[in-house]
């Protein structure tokens, strides 16, 4: 009896110790996935922190940066435009910059938006791709250091390089006349009821308020800290320019609406994008969002070979195709049930997101986690992370799309 006694005593004491124990425990990386399916939105995991500092929970919608998959949305902003007549995929985009841009190895060869979406421009980001306001797109470009001797523009080896995304988006300024961010709302945020920008720049108080704060594995901020919202200034700008956007000329310089990496949206959201994907696919209710034609040609050249053997084996068009048994590539499978998706990956700043589809499936999720160790290669190198896996089976183990 006396032993009996004793253990439920000790038990007892368990229990009262524990949520002590809990609150010492520090809370996870903050971290959101969404399923969804033509019809439904469903967050499965929503946990830690938006910032560490104020100790604010994370929510199902905060909005976060979500890396390269703002290089998809890139990609349907040129499709719309494209629908509206005022690009042309395949055609020079010298005629729209007003400026002559050629690779020096092949002086000859056109660049296109098809070529520069596709990362088969033979464009490198060694010399770097930020372009502050107050310096020239033009100029960036002239430099032998950002070009790789691999072949003519459409037949270059791919190399994935997020320099290609500031051309790409100062074409679409310049054939719109319309800034980059003004462009990206009008075609695409606003039409399918998605609140979200870029560099922060039109997302008012409420969303700002809202932030997730990106935090590198050993805890140090890595972006989006109170100190990098409005009103100070969120854009990159050279020594002695002024952070100002109103003498800015649409078609000069998008690089400063970082179109390779700086929307920010929540990912209920960036849900809704997703089910466009899918409905576009079918069809549906929504086509008139963006041609049949345009959204086919997207998904077709995202199963276009790169020769790649390690994660960007089949891509196009700023869209990727990952999880096809039938291909030879070893792209660390996400989910691992033999189906292939499209959509975008996401890495930069100790965060890594994804948008993935399953267009024959009607399914889909999008998701972001942060404080992840940087990849032994460096950032943007590609391939899902064992901190991705682990969360794909926790989310789907709870509920499937």
């Amino acid at each position: 009896m006396f032993g009996m006694i004793r253990r439920l005593t000790f038990a007892l004491l368990t229990l009262i110790a524990a949520p002590a124990a809990a609150q010492d425990a520090a809370p996870p990386p903050a971290t959101v996935v969404v399923a969804f399916d033509r019809d439904t939105i469903t967050p499965l995991i929503v946990e830690g922190q938006a910032n560490k500092e104020t100790g604010r929970p994370v929510e199902a919608n905060d909005p976060v940066r979500i890396a390269s998959i703002s290089k998809l949305i890139m990609a349907l902003t040129a499709l719309r435009l494209m629908d509206e007549g005022k690009v042309d995929l395949d055609r020079d985009v010298s005629d729209y910059l007003g400026w002559q841009l050629r690779s020096p190895y092949q002086p000859r060869s056109p660049v296109t938006l098809a070529h520069l979406l596709s990362h088969r421009a033979g464009l490198s980001d060694k010399a770097g791709y930020i372009i502050p306001l107050g310096e020239s797109l033009e100029a960036k470009l002239a430099d032998p250091a950002v070009w790789r001797d691999v072949g003519p523009p459409g037949e270059a080896a791919f190399e994935y390089a997020n320099l290609g995304a500031p051309i790409v988006a100062t074409v679409l300024e310049a054939a719109s006349g319309e800034r980059y961010d003004q462009l990206v709302e009008r075609l695409v945020f606003a039409p399918l009821g998605v609140k979200a920008c870029l560099n922060w720049i039109g997302c008012g108080p409420n969303m700002q308020a809202r932030a997730v704060t990106l935090y590198r594995d050993n805890g140090e901020v890595a972006r989006d800290a109170p100190g990098d919202l409005p009103p100070n200034c969120t854009i990159p700008v050279a020594e002695g320019a002024a952070c100002d956007l109103d003498n800015y000329v649409p078609g000069t310089n998008a690089s400063i609406f970082s179109p390779q990496g700086g929307v920010r949206i929540g990912m209920m959201d960036l849900a809704k994008i997703g089910q466009a994907l899918i409905d576009l696919e079918r069809g549906g209710k929504d086509s008139f969002l963006w041609s049949v034609t345009g959204l086919r040609a997207m998904y077709e050249m995202a199963a276009g070979r790169t020769q790649e053997t390690v994660f960007f084996c089949t891509y196009g068009l700023h869209m990727q195709m990952v999880e096809d048994p039938n291909r030879p590539c070893s792209d660390d499978r996400l989910i691992g049930d033999a189906r292939p998706r499209w959509g975008h990956s996401g890495e930069a700043y100790g965060l890594q997101s994804g948008l993935w589809v399953d267009p024959k499936g009607d399914t889909g999720f999008v998701y972001f986690t942060t404080q992840v160790p940087p990849p032994a290669g460096g950032e943007d190198t590609g391939g899902f992370t064992e901190r991705e896996k682990a969360l794909m089976a926790r989310a789907f183990g709870r509920a499937k799309p």
